[in-house]
């Protein structure tokens, strides 16, 4: 049987947690008198499941949302746009609106456990089974934080100062934790494509990109190699130089033609890439799981520590496409970067290289 779905409401913030909502949608939920769910037959109805977009505010991220709320929209769902970050009086004015479904719902999806509007849409709901879908390299360190009690910061973030909006927000952080821990009425469930040790309680359900790849692809496949991006250097963590140098050395000892850009990387950094490196630079209009699987697409794509590196290999599996990995060379972290920074990348790669069998390079 597929999943249950009614009076279920997804917070979501970004195109590829909007794509997990759907793999989510779509994946065998647990036993049921026994039998495993794939065995049984049934397309999942998603009409009680209702996607809030609470939009960001770069252009990149809300045109691959559009592409992928029109997609969630053709699978059955319900797709409601907020414009939560248009200006002082916005969040007041979703919250308000949010309220009625928020205690009617008997379950929350959300993208992003970091997120401190997420958070606060948490201390509104009444419901009991919460679930994490994966954003990506976010979802290990929440896993991790989770099980050592710690309160919830992500990876890159220097240091434990607070700032004052820290310390206003704090009691709300402090109150999502605790709702997102398992209790014995309340349950937690982790989707996700990632390596993960669950804490106590936590029900943790494998992504294999099982709807991406039912509807998309498989892809032709170029003779070049592909290059996916990272907002390593907007984020403050890797030293733009060194990044630019590592990109020109992949492409030239790599034979790659074509740089796929992530949604935050910036306009001014990318120029200058291409005007450097003479790479083909290709802003996508969907997540990279559902580009590459249509195509086209290389043989080999490399990239730098990212999620891809865990997804790729499961949406483009029996392609014959070569998933590549190429670490963070220290030296390239900035003062600024956290001190968590190169264990994190690491382990990013390396369970990765283990799970997948992924190859490595350096730059």
């Amino acid at each position: 049987m597929p999943r249950d779905t009614s009076a279920t409401v997804a917070f979501v913030e970004s195109p590829v947690q909007l794509l997990n909502v759907l793999e989510w949608a779509h994946s065998p939920g647990p036993l049921l008198d026994g039998v495993p769910a794939q065995q049984r037959p049934g397309a999942p109805d998603l009409s009680g499941l209702t996607v809030v977009v609470l939009s960001p505010t770069d252009p990149m991220s809300r045109g691959q949302l559009r592409r992928m709320a029109e997609l969630a929209r053709d699978a059955g769902m319900r797709v409601r746009w907020e414009e939560a970050r248009g200006g002082l009086t916005a969040p007041l004015h979703t919250i308000g609106g949010l309220t009625p479904m928020l205690r009617r719902a008997d379950r929350i999806v959300m993208g992003d456990p970091f997120s401190r509007y997420v958070q606060l849409l948490l201390t509104v709901s009444r419901a009991r089974d919460l679930v994490v879908v994966d954003d990506g390299t976010a979802t290990m360190e929440f896993v991790s934080q989770l099980a050592r009690g710690e309160r919830l910061v992500r990876w890159h973030r220097r240091g434990s100062r607070s700032g004052a909006r820290d310390l206003l927000f704090a009691p709300v952080s402090a109150a999502a934790r605790r709702r997102l821990t398992p209790a014995r009425r309340r349950g937690v469930e982790v989707f996700s494509a990632m390596p993960i040790e669950a804490a106590d309680g936590i029900t943790v359900t494998p992504n294999t990109f099982g709807w991406t790849r039912a509807g998309f692809g498989p892809p032709r496949l170029t003779k070049g190699a592909d290059l996916v991006g990272t907002s390593l250097v907007e984020t403050g963590v890797v030293d733009p130089e060194s990044y630019l140098t590592a990109v020109g050395l992949l492409a030239r000892t790599h034979g790659v033609t074509r740089y796929f850009a992530h949604r935050r990387e910036s306009a001014e950094k990318l120029h200058t890439l291409h005007a450097r490196t003479g790479l083909e630079v290709v802003r996508p209009d969907l997540p990279l799981e559902l580009i590459a699987r249509r195509g086209p697409v290389g043989r080999t794509i490399l990239s730098f520590p990212s999620t891809v590196v865990h997804t790729l290999p499961l949406a483009l599996a029996g392609t014959g496409v070569s998933v590549v990995v190429c670490d963070i060379d220290p030296k390239w972290l900035t003062d600024n970067a956290s001190p968590r920074a190169q264990g994190f990348l690491d382990g990013v790669t390396g369970t990765a290289r283990k799970a997948h069998g992924l190859a490595t390079v350096a730059a």
